[in-house]
């Protein structure tokens, strides 16, 4: 048995470099410049939210063109990044509302939005707003602030709207019942259906966008070596023991960076992709009476009245 345990990891090592090649998926190659617009991505401290990040800041003579808003959910900081210097401002613990006030104030455009900033699988614990932190880190967070940068968007279109899902979305369903957990709570379970309501919001804000020229997309960004598995003991073993299978967070931001640049996708709205290319989205994701009521939902939750 340990022989041919040991011969399997000599396999793997000798095979690594086409076991990463296959893993890795497609590249964006795209080559589109970004001079002069402006890009807002949530969670680009860290993992693909920081990759996706450096790859549209340098999109323009290998300089970096226009302003990178970056946000980090959870305390809501705000990193107002104009190149070429490295910070124009940091603000940090203030609600999304100043946030939006802010950004509006720095920048009179807003051409790309992209909701990426997200936790997996943590403890149970409740927001400042007392929501359960995976609903309103993957979801509520995302759906609040692109409620207060609507009108920005559609001033600056055409502008497109990116809303990083996952595969986890397949086995997710909305708990109506107990949208919160507050009755009960299994960490994977939430984490499932806040990236199911990631699906189900673009879906819905596509149809409800139909005609401003603001495009919203899904993606599934693949399975990713990352920080976001730090809250589960077996999902970060898991991750260890296969690591040569996963993405590294590079290739993880290729299909956001696809869905935000290339210029094939100018119109296209409502979809969901991996691997730069269109994918499938499971039943629960395309029910259109459940992406209704998810949005009266969370309006509802956040006490607020879409307009627009």
């Amino acid at each position: 048995m340990m022989v041919l345990v040991l011969i399997v990891a000599l396999l793997m090592v000798l095979f690594a470099p086409y076991i990463r090649k296959y893993s890795a998926g497609r590249t964006c190659m795209s080559m589109a410049r970004l001079d002069g617009k402006t890009v807002l991505i949530t969670g680009a401290n860290t993992g693909i939210g920081k990759e996706t990040a450096l790859d549209l800041a340098i999109r323009g003579d290998g300089h970096i063109q226009g302003h990178i808003l970056i946000v980090i959910h959870g305390v809501w900081s705000l990193f107002l990044v104009s190149f070429p210097c490295l910070l124009t401002f940091i603000i940090t613990q203030i609600l999304p509302a100043m946030a939006c006030r802010d950004v509006e104030k720095e920048v009179d455009h807003l051409h790309i939005l992209i909701n990426n900033a997200g936790v997996m699988m943590c403890p149970y614990v409740k927001t400042n707003d007392g929501f359960e932190m995976q609903l309103g880190v993957n979801h509520l967070g995302h759906f609040l602030l692109t409620y207060l940068l609507i009108g920005l968007l559609k001033r600056s279109a055409p502008a497109r709207i990116v809303v990083v899902s996952s595969l986890a979305h397949n086995v997710g369903w909305i708990r109506f019942h107990d949208l919160l957990s507050q009755g009960s709570y299994n960490s994977g379970l939430a984490y499932c259906q806040s990236k199911l309501a990631n699906v189900l919001f673009a879906r819905e804000l596509a149809r409800r966008l139909k005609g401003s020229s603001v495009t919203v997309n899904s993606v599934h960004p693949g399975l990713v070596r990352s920080e976001l598995v730090r809250h589960s003991t077996i999902m970060s073993l898991l991750f260890s023991l296969f690591s040569l299978f996963l993405k590294s967070a590079r290739d993880g931001a290729q299909t956001s960076i696809y869905c935000a640049v290339a210029e094939e996708l100018h119109s296209l709205t409502g979809k969901h992709f991996s691997d730069c290319a269109p994918a499938s989205v499971a039943p629960q994701g395309r029910n259109e009476e459940t992406a209704r009521k998810l949005w009266d939902a969370s309006s509802e939750l956040l006490g607020i009245v879409w307009d627009h």
